[in-house]
């Protein structure tokens, strides 16, 4: 929970914050979206599902569920094509297990928070019952997931549910998503908003994991850390949305202050030329931190930063004018420069395709301008419906194992560049810690 002495140090910044969120919600018009170059990455990365699994492919071949769901995100927000939307949320109904459970046959009572969440938001913005997301009631999973008073400094935080407890990867992109999808299905708990305002130090700022790098015990809030809190720039545009929703949906306690100090934090780093890092091996400029924090800026009213990192990531998209192989690629994006140069060059080589998927999905937030808070209750604009073309592959309905009810009627250790990869083992490798992690951004970034 936000303790007494947090809420005292935050008060004075909040003060001249909290009317900014105000006039957001009294005012919620923002800079115009780049129609064009969302609906083109829309397109491609609708061109990246394959039609006979309904997954996205991760680095090995097989479906990576969580880029599975990035994708979908990104879809929806840019308004892709909604046969593809279909056929993803359609197949996630029938692989739920496969992706928040550790091992779903041997182990079936582990749930992973993160991927729990992240299934939740998946089914609000799809129009999806989330009390009956096919055989799942991901709502209630979320839930119970939340701990209780009797665990201390970690009351309210959505944690994995595991039989080795030192492995909890939970974290603030799962604190984030549970907040946001509770928000939009019901409501959310207060101990879970407060649990995530916890991760806010007073300079407006988010850390990624709820304890110092290395540890894996709570043992307070973010100031508690002093000078060794690692403040994560994607953590923060996810954490600053989040509470937007909660705001938004829930009047919950101090959401739409803590909201607009972390949407002030990001102006005060982002680059001369619109784009942001990460933390960490992400620090340097990248799409995907770009794509986060501009989409959170848009949602938070600051359109004209918003303006300049959809421009820089507009920058690093492939177009139809560029020469070569890359050509066949329009409409994804590059991580960085270095990959836009290569591209460009030689085209996208099988062993990168990876890397690609996962900033196209993330980084096109920043061209869609539709907050997480919104994403499957606006109109994201032209996009490619299905009467733009046909889609990859027979994308006409679900896959045959599909279990789940009839289709929908209505409604980032991601984001690392990924390095070439010698042999299966080494993927194999790289699969098992992002596993073990479930991602630094819940499968949405690194």
């Amino acid at each position: 929970m936000v303790r007494a002495p947090l809420l005292a140090r935050r008060t004075a910044a909040l003060a001249v914050v909290a009317a900014a969120v105000a006039a957001t919600f009294a005012a919620p018009a923002h800079a115009e979206p780049l129609d064009a170059e969302a609906a083109s990455a829309a397109a491609w990365l609708a061109g990246e599902v394959d039609p006979t699994t309904g997954g996205v492919p991760g680095m090995i071949g097989t479906p990576d569920w969580g880029l599975t769901v990035d994708a979908l995100i990104g879809l929806e927000a840019a308004g892709g094509d909604q046969r593809t939307i279909d056929l993803i949320t359609e197949t996630l109904k029938v692989h739920v297990r496969d992706y928040n459970s550790l091992d779903a046959w041997s182990e079936p009572g582990q749930r992973i928070a993160g991927a729990t969440a992240k299934l939740l938001y998946a089914a609000v913005i799809t129009g999806s019952d989330p009390e009956a997301f096919g055989e799942y009631d991901l709502r209630r999973e979320t839930l119970d997931l939340i701990a209780g008073p009797e665990l201390g400094p970690e009351h309210g935080r959505v944690k994995d549910e595991v039989f080795a407890p030192s492995v909890d990867g939970s974290n603030t992109f799962a604190q984030s998503l549970a907040v946001a999808g509770l928000a939009r299905s019901g409501g959310v708990p207060q101990e879970a908003v407060d649990f995530l305002l916890d991760q806010q130090c007073s300079s407006g700022g988010f850390r990624l994991y709820p304890y110092a790098f290395g540890g894996g015990t709570v043992g307070g809030d973010c100031d508690s850390q002093g000078g060794s809190a690692v403040l994560d720039p994607d953590s923060t545009a996810m954490a600053v949305q989040a509470l937007l929703s909660a705001a938004a949906h829930d009047s919950s306690a101090g959401a739409a202050e803590g909201a607009a100090l972390g949407a002030e934090w990001l102006l005060g780093i982002q680059h001369d030329d619109g784009s942001f890092g990460g933390s960490g091996p992400t620090a340097a400029p990248n799409t995907n931190s770009t794509g986060l924090a501009g989409q959170a800026l848009a949602a938070t009213g600051h359109d004209e930063a918003a303006a300049e990192a959809a421009a820089w990531v507009a920058a690093h998209q492939i177009t139809a004018d560029d020469a070569g192989a890359a050509s066949a690629e329009a409409g994804t994006i590059a991580y960085n420069g270095d990959s836009l140069a290569a591209a460009r060059a030689e085209g996208i080589p099988v062993f990168q395709r990876d890397q690609w998927r996962r900033a196209t999905a993330q980084a096109m937030l920043a061209l869609s301008r539709v907050s997480l808070g919104d994403i499957g209750t606006v109109d994201p604009g032209p996009g490619t419906d299905p009467g733009d073309g046909d889609p990859p592959g027979d994308l006409s309905g679900p896959p045959k194992d599909s279990a789940a009810g009839p289709p929908r009627g209505t409604l980032p250790v991601t984001g690392s560049p990924v390095a070439t990869v010698f042999g299966t083992g080494a993927a194999l490798l790289v699969l098992g810690v992002v596993t073990l992690y479930i991602t630094r951004r819940e499968e949405t970034t690194r």
